[in-house]
């Protein structure tokens, strides 16, 4: 991942292109095609391949947990973001008279649930300031009242991360009640994670985990089980599923255990647990270590050709994102992809992603193509 050798032993797809969109997209291993294949080797065995299924899940689960700093009863998995967030408001059961904390910072999947339940809370707006979220401006909207705050790690949108001790110190003095949500997609598996006293975790899985689409993790510590638990219909998080009184009551495993619903997407869970151990193989410091040096490069590059970044450079709190708006911003995206750069384009917004498996050569072309338009 970190050299050329490595590179294209294990990243044959990147030979000729600089891929800057892990963001949106990550490149899989060739570890993850061989646990595919390992799964379509289960899966034509039929039943008697559930075992494998099974067995790959419980995988997954110990070394997501490894990499989360939880155990593996402290672990799950559904099949995308969006679900997760959905049964995390299920759990909660709010209703009028609380309130919930979003950014204007955050993905949809962790923003907009709360807007829709049928007695929704009370929504409050934590609004960035010059690209960043400054806890200042989350102290007025904390109160007895608010029952959780919702946040990324590191933001979709520009690459902003967290701050997290004041956050986390600010929520515990002022809004005693409330938990602390954090969706860690665009840090897990690209920097350390550093936000150990969260509430609950919850990260896709096709993006720096290397993994596929179909599934995503939620950890949750064991302190937050009972109060996190789901109120959602199914049966592979029931204890007596299969019981005598199965019509009768549904018993719901606590905590992270009853966010598995339904049948887990043993695809997506092969893919990650092959792509986890790769990335763990390399270490997520190794990581940061090589590509953070490169997003440095990148933010003060587009800097000294007269772009603002969307938002700082934090050397304490490195992402892999740097991102910036520009009224030329078709015309820059058309003239990286003729270079085959490849970078995300969305709404004026050029997005650029930095994880290990990328060069100084890619950055370099990267601010070639920005700076060809000068």
């Amino acid at each position: 991942m970190l050299t050329d050798a490595t590179r294209l032993r294990d990243f044959p797809s990147l030979n000729g292109i600089s891929y800057l969109n892990t963001a949106a997209e990550s490149i899989p291993p060739l570890a993850v095609h061989e646990a595919l294949e390992a799964y379509w080797q289960d899966k034509q065995r039929g039943m008697r391949g559930r075992e494998g299924h099974f067995a790959a899940v419980e995988a997954c689960r110990e070394i997501s947990a490894r990499m989360l700093g939880l155990t593996p009863g402290e672990v799950s998995f559904c099949s995308c973001s969006s679900e997760a967030y959905n049964l995390l408001a299920s759990a909660l059961n709010l209703g009028t008279g609380d309130e919930v904390v979003v950014t204007d910072l955050d993905f949809p999947a962790g923003a907009t649930p709360w807007l829709r339940s049928a007695t929704p809370p009370l929504t409050r707006l934590w609004k960035s300031t010059g690209g960043a979220l400054e806890v200042a401006g989350l102290l007025p909207l904390l109160n007895e009242r608010t029952k959780l705050v919702q946040v990324s790690l590191i933001s979709f949108y520009n690459g902003h991360r967290i701050d997290w001790r004041p956050l986390r110190d600010a929520v515990s003095r002022l809004a005693p009640n409330a938990l602390v949500s954090v969706d860690i997609t665009q840090a897990f598996g690209r920097v350390e994670l550093n936000c150990p006293d969260a509430d609950i975790l919850i990260s896709s899985t096709h993006k720096w985990t290397l993994g596929i689409h179909g599934g995503c993790v939620i950890g949750i510590p064991a302190r937050n089980a009972e109060r996190l638990t789901t109120h959602a219909g199914g049966w592979y998080h029931l204890s007596n599923a299969f019981d005598g009184d199965r019509f009768e009551r549904a018993v719901t495993k606590t905590g992270a255990l009853s966010f598995s619903v339904g049948m887990p997407s043993f695809a997506a869970l092969y893919a990650l647990n092959a792509a986890l151990r790769y990335v763990g193989g390399v270490g997520v410091p190794v990581i940061s270590a090589h590509a953070d040096p490169l997003v440095r490069e990148l933010h003060d590059g587009i800097a000294a050709l007269g772009i603002q970044p969307m938002c700082p450079l934090h050397h304490d709190r490195p992402t892999g994102i740097v991102a910036f708006m520009d009224k030329r911003s078709a015309e820059i995206h058309a003239a990286l992809e003729k270079a085959e750069v490849h970078v995300m384009h969305h709404a004026g917004r050029i997005r650029i992603a930095v994880h290990g498996y990328n060069t100084r050569e890619d950055i370099r072309r990267a601010l070639d193509g920005i700076g060809s338009l000068s």
